[in-house]
């Protein structure tokens, strides 16, 4: 299992929690990443939204991509993954910001590839969002001619969507063919753009049962139209690691009390724009991206246990979100990573 980490761009992860204490500076993730770095984290996702879904849009964030960039120039080990949503992009030049990216980081840049959900974002920055399905479609072409300009001398492509004629781009991504394109989709149209597409699979955070039939699903899917299975699948998950199984479920329960703020604003696009697998309640968007259903709530020796569930089902990464941040990544690499380890050496 590698274990990876959302980038805190929001000042925190939780909506029911005002003060964090971890803020949405560079000064901040670049300590969180770096410390991470030497804790044994493998990745890193820095999320793209340019409106504050965490906290309310009233509230600071990081740009994703600038944030990338720089971080691609103090780190050395671990992957960057950037997401980027075709509505708010050009494929020719995102194509080459990331390939300078990934020279820059020497072959650590990747990218998750989101077809976006919330609407009101749309509308304030002038981004492009349309019907669930014709965003996909969108983002096929994207990816396309993301994949032309990496991999050819000279890319000419005529779509729906966009049109590029004998464009060059260089110097090339070091990763080749590409940098790794993860994305996540539960919908028909998602979840087949992906398997003919990208080459890993994210998901939200899911029981263990939802996350072995998702995975045993995509490898179905992807051995139908590739002979390259899947390179990785992923979860987001958050993580509560206490002493006693008392305290982690106290500190839960004083994440999960709903209360009416601004950092709710998203709770209707999210569910309403997005074709969702499980329906999800308002205690399940307190935390984002459902991380609280992967239940790595308690004490080491249980959440460690709980990994190695998931490891067995099929996942190979896990994207996690704690808070405090640094405080808590420093917590699960002393006493939750070496378990897992050691379990594992154990069972094999």
């Amino acid at each position: 299992m590698k274990f990876g980490f959302w980038l805190p761009i929001f000042g925190g992860w939780l909506r029911n929690v005002e003060d964090e204490k971890m803020p949405p500076t560079f000064d901040y993730v670049k300590e969180v990443v770096q410390s991470a770095e030497k804790w044994g984290y493998s990745t890193t996702l820095v999320a793209e939204l340019n409106l504050n879904d965490i906290k309310g849009p009233e509230h600071d964030s990081l740009e994703a991509w600038s944030t990338a960039a720089a971080l691609a120039a103090v780190t050395d080990t671990i992957e960057i993954m950037a997401a980027v949503r075709p509505g708010f992009h050009n494929p020719a030049i995102t194509a080459k910001m990331a390939a300078n990216i990934d020279q820059i980081s020497k072959g650590r840049f990747s990218l998750n590839v989101v077809s976006a959900w919330w609407e009101e974002e749309a509308r304030q920055y002038g981004g492009i969002f349309t019907e669930h399905d014709e965003r996909y479609e969108r983002t096929k072409e994207f990816i396309d001619v993301l994949k032309g300009l990496w991999t050819k001398d000279s890319f000419t492509y005529k779509g729906q969507f966009y049109h590029v004629k004998d464009a060059k781009l260089a110097p090339k991504p070091i990763q080749r063919p590409n940098p790794i394109l993860y994305a996540g989709g539960e919908s028909e149209k998602g979840k087949q753009t992906i398997v003919e597409k990208c080459d890993a699979y994210v998901m939200h955070g899911g029981t263990v049962e939802e996350i072995q039939k998702k995975v045993d699903e995509m490898k179905a899917r992807r051995s139908i139209t590739h002979n390259i299975p899947l390179s990785s699948f992923g979860m987001a998950a958050y993580v509560i690691c206490r002493d006693t199984e008392e305290e982690a479920q106290a500190e839960l329960k004083k994440i999960t009390t709903v209360k009416e703020s601004s950092a709710y604003s998203g709770f209707n696009d999210f569910t309403n724009k997005s074709q969702l697998e499980q329906k999800i309640q308002l205690q399940d968007y307190s935390v984002s991206n459902r991380g609280l259903r992967p239940n790595l709530v308690g004490t080491p020796d249980q959440i460690a246990d709980r990994i190695l569930e998931y490891e067995a089902a099929g996942l190979d990464l896990l994207l996690l979100q704690f808070s405090p941040q640094l405080e808590e990544m420093e917590r699960f690499a002393r006493e939750v990573m070496p378990l897992v380890e050691k379990r594992k050496t154990i069972v094999h």
